[in-house]
């Protein structure tokens, strides 16, 4: 999969969220969703040809701080890792 399609689907995946998700699972999407759009945006700001593996370790590193630096607590947490792992099984 290229990194486009695997863009188009996660951001497939999070629209989708919003017609079955639990307000908590809406939350953590929407979360995860700004690291990963985030992530993206300064990719193609610095024009970086990036390989899947590579963007997913920048959202990978955005989390970790984030998470360190207490944004969320230990459920929203859970959250957000389960549905990272869900978007990337997409690639």
């Amino acid at each position: 999969m290229s990194l486009v399609n695997y863009i188009d689907a996660a951001q497939q995946y999070f629209d989708d969220l919003v017609i079955k998700a639990t307000d908590d699972e809406l939350f953590a999407g929407g979360y995860l969703r700004g690291h990963f759009d985030l992530a993206v945006g300064y990719a193609q700001v610095e024009e970086l040809n990036l390989e899947i593996a590579e963007l997913n370790d920048t959202v990978e590193k955005s989390l970790v701080k984030a998470y360190r630096n207490g944004e969320l607590n230990e459920d929203d947490k859970a959250l957000v890792v389960r549905i990272w792992d869900e978007v990337k099984a997409l690639a």
